[in-house]
């Protein structure tokens, strides 16, 4: 490059910078002086607007009809009882004078009472002991004493081979005697059952006895029927 043209560009360079500058300081002289502020309000103008706003015209509503109170009936004041008339107060009663005792009137004297007997008080009686139940002591059939026979084999059942055993039902007296007898259990045959029930009736028996004294009492007796 020749020096004639850096020289011009130099000068070039000088020149925008120099115009920067005042530029610039214009710039702050005109914002110090008000000019930049009124040549802003000529090229933007503002425009303002205004409204005006009406208001409604309020309503106005038709009166109601007052609803119709009826009159009351009017309310009948409480009579107050009369009070009773308070009774006359009673005649106050004065005392009589104390007279003098005459000289012959006897005079009342009292005599000493006796004082009554110490009560003793009640001592409590412990119950007894319960005694203990009677001992019983129930018949018996079977004492060698008695020899009490056995009762007959009815032939007809020997031959028909009728066998079984039959529980008798006898009421022993107090002397040992059959006061009644009855089948309690029966064999299945007739004439065992019969057999058995008259055999009973004629034995002799040891009676119950009842705290040691002999009594009336019920004894079953078993008999069996067996083929020899």
């Amino acid at each position: 490059m020749s020096e004639s043209a850096a020289s011009s560009t130099s000068r070039r360079n000088v020149a925008i910078a120099a115009g920067v500058v005042l530029f610039h300081i214009g710039a702050l002289w005109a914002l110090q002086t008000g000019l930049l502020r009124r040549a802003v309000e000529v090229i933007v103008p503002v425009q303002v607007f205004s409204e005006i706003i009406t208001p409604p015209a309020p309503r106005i509503e038709p009166p109601q009809p007052q609803p119709q109170v009826k009159p009351r009936d009017p309310v009948p004041r409480p009579v107050a009882p009369r009070q009773p008339l308070a009774p006359p107060p009673a005649p106050k009663l004065q005392a009589a004078p104390d007279l003098p005792p005459a000289p012959n009137a006897p005079v009342a004297t009292l005599e000493p009472q006796p004082a009554p007997p110490p009560v003793s008080a009640p001592v409590a009686i412990a119950p007894a002991p319960a005694a203990p139940p009677p001992r019983v002591e129930l018949p018996s059939s079977s004492a060698d004493y008695l020899q009490n026979p056995k009762p007959p084999y009815p032939p007809a059942s020997k031959r028909l081979g009728e066998q079984g055993k039959v529980v008798l039902r006898v009421l022993i007296g107090a002397d040992g005697n059959a006061q009644d007898a009855e089948i309690k259990q029966s064999s299945g045959y007739d004439r065992l059952d019969k057999a058995a029930l008259e055999t009973v009736r004629t034995w002799r028996y040891v009676p119950g006895k009842r705290g040691g004294v002999a009594e009336a009492m019920w004894f079953d007796v078993p008999i069996q029927f067996v083929l020899e």
